[in-house]
């Protein structure tokens, strides 16, 4: 049966091909996606949890700490069962719609948490530069609005990737070589010029990736400064130390998605294509998995709160015994 809709050249559906060239060890790849996966699931709901349960930590920092927990499980989820099923059960075929909806979320939620990575480095940046005001300039109906612009900036800047992606003709075949539908993986398949679709794509990850990484360079910049100009040692080093875990974050984030967005555009003759796909999963899981520990391990209310929960759970269960 032919792949495309009729006499026209859109595919009814799409093959997404796993990670080419390492068909033979899906299997064992599947194991550390799906550890990495339990994980990213379990730590952000657990975190999202002690923070809604926990009255210390509502607080402006928490509350976006939350925000990000729940961008993260949306962000590893738009794909992630989708790769285990291509990778366990060979269940390689996607719908055409369903592609561009999950094209759609990947890059939405992917914008999201760069936006929230920057709303938190400017929390940063007003915690430790304007110390009394506050909890007078981050209230909730601030936090709530700055949210909603973060997410409908992501929605109305990645909505025309579908429309582009769309009208693309796919004479060529209908095998995506990726465990996902990313963009620019799916565009490249088209026999017709994708031109607009790349440029498009760089005048996103600039207007997204830039501008957050401007704020969050600037935010630090003026924290630095601020920090530098305390009296002591002791003080600089306690205030400097409530952005370590924030700092990871960002590292954990961007030099993934850094080497996926460079290479994806300007090595794909230099690194082996199985190299671009692995990097592009860690991109969406490596966050999502080690921002809970990194904040666990980095903020000492967070650990307090776990040791809290966990001694509370024991003398409950004591009780019952």
């Amino acid at each position: 049966m032919s792949f495309l809709n009729g006499t026209s050249l859109t595919p009814t559906s799409f093959i997404l091909n796993g990670i080419p060239g390492l068909e033979e060890v899906h299997l064992w790849i599947s194991f550390p996606l799906c550890t990495m996966y339990s994980i990213a699931i379990t730590g952000n709901f657990g975190l999202m949890y002690l923070i809604y349960s926990e009255e210390a930590l509502h607080r402006p920092m928490y509350i976006f700490l939350a925000l990000l927990s729940f961008t993260d499980v949306l962000m590893c989820t738009s794909t992630l069962p989708n790769t285990l099923c291509i990778l366990w059960f060979n269940l390689k075929e996607i719908d055409f719609k369903a592609c561009l909806a999950q094209m759609f979320f990947v890059h939405t939620f992917t914008g999201m948490e760069s936006g929230v990575l920057m709303l938190m480095a400017l929390d940063r940046f007003v915690a430790i530069c304007y110390p009394l005001r506050y909890a007078t300039i981050l209230t909730n109906s601030v936090i709530a609005r700055v949210g909603l612009i973060t997410f409908f900036r992501g929605v109305m800047l990645v909505i025309p990737f579908t429309f582009l992606t769309k009208r693309l003709p796919y004479c060529r075949g209908n095998v995506v070589p990726h465990t996902y539908c990313d963009h620019m993986s799916v565009a490249k398949i088209s026999c017709g010029n994708v031109k607009v679709n790349a440029i498009y794509g760089l005048v996103v990850a600039l207007l997204i990736g830039g501008f957050d990484i401007l704020c969050i360079t600037m935010s630090y910049t003026m924290i630095l400064r601020a920090v530098v100009s305390l009296s002591t040692a002791d003080a600089r080093q306690k205030a400097f130390s409530t952005c370590t875990a924030h700092i990871c974050a960002i590292v954990i984030t961007y030099v993934p998605a850094f080497f996926t967005f460079f290479t994806h555009r300007f090595g794909g003759h230099t690194i082996p294509p199985h190299i671009h796909i692995i990097m592009a999963n860690l991109y969406l899981l490596m966050p999502p998995t080690m921002n809970p520990i990194v904040y666990g391990v980095k903020t000492k209310r967070i650990r307090e709160s776990v040791i809290r929960f966990l001694l509370k759970g024991k003398e409950n269960s004591s009780h019952n015994i």
